[in-house]
């Protein structure tokens, strides 16, 4: 099984000049800055190139996921468990992890995606950074009878 995670890209600062709350209405309505549009639109090409025909993808319903999952220009599915401080393993099983047959690319937030990263990969750390705009490529084999977790790739949109 392949899992693709992919942070949405640059987003306006949350109106609260405190910051509000992460996932409240003033936060989920956050819209890409241009810059984002741009790095979404530049991911989304790579993956797209990359990406198998029937791989399933899902989205937080926060404005800016969507954003960033529309630059791919294929059908998706916003899932609230997916939404700003979601639990890592409601991801993993929305996605079927490891057990699932297809390709799953989720686009999401975080501190999620990099608490996703650090436990399927053994990470010391609780939490592993990642940049705006960026994807994790993940897959899942299993080797002489031992289930294994590789890192295939990450792709940042300055890189491409």
């Amino acid at each position: 099984m392949d899992l693709i995670l992919w942070r949405h890209a640059e987003a306006q600062d949350h109106p609260d000049p405190l910051g509000g709350a992460q996932g409240d209405a003033q936060d989920m309505a956050r819209r890409l800055t241009p810059r984002g549009e741009k790095q979404a639109a530049r991911m989304a090409a790579w993956l797209d190139r990359q990406l198998p025909n029937g791989a399933r993808i899902y989205a937080s319903p926060a404005h800016r996921c969507e954003q960033t999952a529309l630059a791919l220009g294929r059908k998706f599915k916003l899932r609230d468990e997916l939404g700003p401080e979601g639990d890592p393993l409601t991801l993993l099983e929305l996605v079927q992890w490891p057990h699932g047959k297809s390709t799953v690319v989720v686009v999401g937030h975080q501190p999620t995606l990099g608490r996703v990263i650090a436990r399927l990969l053994g990470l010391a750390e609780e939490d592993c950074p990642m940049k705006k705009g960026a994807l994790w490529w993940l897959r899942q084999r299993e080797r002489n009878g031992t289930l294994q977790t590789l890192l295939l790739t990450v792709q940042t949109p300055e890189l491409l």
